[in-house]
């Protein structure tokens, strides 16, 4: 019962993907809009693997976790075409992958959604190795050009594998709760479809409870997750949930921590399911180990043992001589048959036996494997990609024996002791700067009675590591706050010269050094700038040039006003206002992939609401200020999506999109109501107002102008990890999610202490991961600009970029409420036109806002109503003058 394309007489398939009907009318997949057996499956599979014919193509597939994203994949293993697996939420991807690989058919769904086989040529193009069946980006490089080039065999034999450890049967339903085209997440759709067991084929994730109403009515048994997966279970309350088909959980796509691998161990054995977390790399097609799960709670470091037809070896390194040691090496039939940077790669054959993953590990006396480090020696300080060898070779150049090690913010140098050890010291850290290019405060030379070796008299790199948390000898900075802290109080000659004794590292400093005279350079420059304007409220123009006195000293009238022509400045709340509205409309126009700017804009919003409102005025002043701030976003919005109403006729905006709460109402679909920024924010704003027109509120806020707003953030993460499972059984929409986020900007603003700017810094960067599982960049966004906003009040610009922010910032509303309209009818043509339409119109609209608003006599300056939050200064104001 095979699916039977005509195929050419050499052609090589993967088996269980021509196998399908095989399992007749046992159920294949389960969706929200119904269930697919495997015979209808093996039907539709076979129609399209007939579409694709008999000779052979390069498939360029846009993957999904869809049914007709899976048709087509299985399709074209079965007829033998070499599959190209692409994100298909990643529109850059697929452009950048289609203009680098030029494939032959390119399949995936239009712009109304309906799905399409572009057939751009009847025979390839390219050259095609016969073992070649699929191609994916490597760990971290989605859009890259450089791909893994793989196997049938290694897929048959990788799914095969997994269904035996796992113990897969005609019985268990798993969710497909990664993309498909990750490789941990396209292991699980195969090795299902192999045992003939079920796949609960969604794009939800766990943080929906539509996810885990599907999950229960299907009987679903198992589910995989990676380390972001198993934080979001903590916030929806997975430990309290009844499933009671859940046969077990697996883990992988990274290192989960010791605590959490045993925490959801006991939680499983509790519950009686079991957690399997496991190891692996996409040039292994996705799995070369697993850990029993007999051994996890005892053994949670360990990787386990290798999966069956598997094997691991130890490769000696030198500098891991432990016993038992060494790089981990796999072999098995899994193992792709090598990289391909470009179509000509396409015809090449297997290139590798063995795959030398790159990790140190150990094999300990229970027969299991640890991880304990990387072969690579090259460490990432400050931006800079440092190779701790090449350091050691030109010290020896310059007749100074050293061992370097690299951590992630700073270089490690141990040297033997001398009669001259403080000399020594700053001769080796001004080399190893000056040889590099880091800064001499990320530089950490140590100098000891002699080097740590190894009883071989190789180096023993570990002591040095040990280094790291050890003072450094002879450096008062090592004890000495970051100099990147404010300074409290006046700041003079005394306080300048040891700011610059920190950063540069020269105990030489005098009120006549400048910068240029002490050596700085480009990356202690930034550094540098940004200290000098926190101390000093300004940055002359050429202040690197500049003696340390005439930093103190203001500039004549003439001067300064020359100086002010030469240099501007630009809020960093506006510029994040500016860039933040650009990244929201651009990521949905697709021409780019930048998310988490409406998450960031209402950090900005707290932030503003702070420093324009929460004023030395009286109550009702303002109070009133902030109603006036809620009219000026909720009237133009209302009358936009009115408007709206009256001109479309597709359904997609009703009465309570109109007053701004449809994002409270149980969603119907998949679709994210387009409003819900403005929805959350309105709904923030007026809760905030309300509660600032109590009396004791108000003279509580006045008290403790910092303590309550972060008092607020912390009753947020209520509702920010669902501490009280609220989640299950009711819609939260984000107006009850996202408060956390408003509360810390406002908490910013009125953060005056450096200790209360590190709290607030610090609680984002411990709240904000997790938010978005699987979402790094989007979260690193988020904190990024929340960091700046905190610690850096302006920016360097030049007078049309403060313009161009100042028309963006001032407009944003406009644009937000306004671009759903616009680049629908212009991206066909260009998605960047589209998006620089969109940003025009909106900013046009604002303008007649403005006319609008002061006919009608509304309070505040018209024109001028943000997005990102009430109150915001005028745009004569973004670009202000440094002096």
């Amino acid at each position: 019962m095979l699916i039977t394309p005509a195929l050419r007489p050499d052609a090589k398939t993967v088996p269980f993907a021509r196998r399908l009907a095989a399992f007749g009318d046992r159920t294949a997949l389960l969706t929200r809009d119904g269930e697919l057996s495997y015979r209808q499956l093996a039907a539709r599979v076979g129609e399209s693997a007939d579409r694709l014919g008999r000779e052979r193509r390069l498939v360029l597939l846009a993957g999904a976790n869809t049914v007709d994203a899976l048709v087509t994949y299985l399709a074209a293993l079965a007829a033998g075409h070499p599959l190209l697996l692409v994100p298909g939420d990643n529109a850059e991807a697929v452009r950048s992958l289609t203009a680098a690989y030029d494939p032959d058919v390119v399949a995936g769904p239009d712009r109304d959604g309906d799905w399409v086989l572009d057939e751009r040529r009847a025979v390839s193009a390219h050259t095609l190795h016969p073992d070649l069946a699929l191609l994916l980006s490597t760990s971290g490089s989605t859009g890259s050009p450089k791909l893994v080039r793989l196997s049938h065999e290694n897929l048959q034999a990788n799914a095969e594998s997994i269904a035996a450890y796992l113990g897969i049967h005609g019985g268990d339903r798993g969710a497909t709760t990664l993309p498909m085209h990750y490789c941990y997440g396209l292991s699980v759709i195969n090795s299902h479809l192999l045992s003939g067991a079920g796949l609960i084929l969604t794009g939800l994730s766990v943080a929906d409870t539509c996810f885990w109403d599907l999950f229960r009515q299907s009987r679903g048994t198992t589910f995989a997750g990676v380390p972001y997966t198993f934080d979001l279970l903590d916030r929806v309350g997975f430990a309290t949930m009844d499933l009671p088909h859940l046969r077990y959980v697996t883990q992988a796509g990274g290192r989960l921590a010791p605590e959490r691998v045993a925490q959801y161990a006991a939680l499983g054995d509790r519950d009686g399911w079991e957690l399997f977390v496991m190891y692996g790399q996409t040039e292994a097609t996705a799995r070369m180990a697993y850990l029993p799960p007999d051994r996890a709670a005892a053994r949670p470091r360990a990787i386990g043992v290798p999966i069956p037809g598997g094997s691991f070896r130890l490769r000696p390194h030198p500098d891991w001589p432990e016993p038992h040691t060494g790089e981990l090496v796999y072999a098995g039939p899994n193992i792709m048959l090598g990289y391909a940077a470009g179509p000509s790669d396409l015809g090449l054959g297997r290139a590798i036996d063995e795959l030398h993953t790159g990790d140190i590990a150990r094999r300990t006396q229970d027969g299991l494997y640890e991880v304990v480090g990387r072969v690579s020696r090259f460490a990432k300080i400050l931006g800079l990609r440092i190779d701790p060898q090449q350091i050691e070779s030109m010290l020896a150049a310059h007749g100074v024996t050293a061992y370097c090690v690299g951590a992630d913010d700073q270089l490690v140098v141990a040297v033997p002791r001398s009669t001259r050890t403080s000399a020594d010291a700053k001769r080796v850290r001004r080399l190893v700067t000056g040889d590099c290019g880091l800064p001499p405060r990320a530089v950490h030379v140590h100098v000891l009675p002699e080097l740590p070796r190894l009883a071989s008299g190789k180096p023993d790199y570990q002591a040095v590591r040990a280094l790291i948390s050890t003072p450094v000898e002879g450096r008062a900075e090592a004890a000495a706050p970051s100099p990147a802290a404010a300074r409290p109080g006046p700041v003079g000659p005394v306080e300048l010269c040891r700011l610059y004794a920190e950063i540069l590292d020269r105990p030489d400093v005098t009120e006549g050094s400048s910068f240029v005279s002490l050596g700085g350079d480009s990356l202690s420059y930034v550094e540098m700038s940004l200290n000098l304007e926190q101390s000093l409220g300004h940055l002359p123009p050429n202040w690197h040039t500049l003696p340390i006195r005439d930093l103190l000293q203001p500039p004549p009238a003439k001067a300064r006003q020359r100086a002010a022509a030469r240099r501007r400045t630009l809020e960093t709340s506006i510029a994040l206002r500016a860039l933040s509205i650009v990244f929201i409309v651009g990521s949905h126009i697709h021409v780019f992939h930048i998310k988490g700017g409406a998450h960031l804009l209402l950090a900005v919003s707290g932030f503003n609401l702070a420093r324009f409102h929460l004023t030395s005025a009286e109550r009702r002043e303002r109070i009133r200020h902030g109603w006036n701030s809620v009219a000026r976003i909720v009237v133009p919005s209302m009358a936009w999506i009115a408007l709206l109403l009256l001109v479309t006729e597709n359904g997609n905006y009703g009465l309570p999109t109109l007053f701004l709460f449809e994002s409270f109402l149980t969603p119907r679909d998949d679709r994210v109501p387009p409003y819900w920024f403005i929805e959350a924010l309105v709904c923030i704003l007026i809760a905030v107002v309300t509660l600032l027109s109590l009396r004791g509120v108000d003279r509580l806020e006045r008290r403790f102008p910092f303590g309550l707003p972060m008092t607020l953030m912390a009753l947020g993460l209520l509702t920010r990890y669902d501490v009280l499972g609220l989640s299950q059984r009711i819609h939260l929409p984000s107006a009850v999610v996202v408060p956390w986020l408003f509360a810390l900007g406002w908490a910013a603003a009125k953060a005056s202490t450096v200790r209360q700017r590190l709290l607030a810094t610090a609680a984002a960067l411990v709240t904000v991961p997790g938010f978005f599982p699987g979402e790094p960049g989007r979260e690193a966004l988020i904190m990024a600009g929340f960091v700046l906003l905190v610690w850096v009040p302006s920016l360097p610009s030049l007078g049309p970029v403060n313009r161009l922010a100042g028309l963006l910032a001032s407009g944003s509303l406009y644009i937000y409420l306004t671009h759903w309209q616009v680049f629908p009818h212009i991206e066909a043509f260009s998605g960047w036109l589209a998006l620089a339409v969109s940003l025009a119109f909106g900013v046009a609209y604002a303008a007649v806002a403005a006319r609008v608003t002061r006919a009608l006599r509304l309070r505040g300056r018209a024109g001028h109503i943000q997005s990102s939050g009430p109150g915001s200064p005028p745009a004569a104001s973004v670009a202000s003058r440094s002096t």
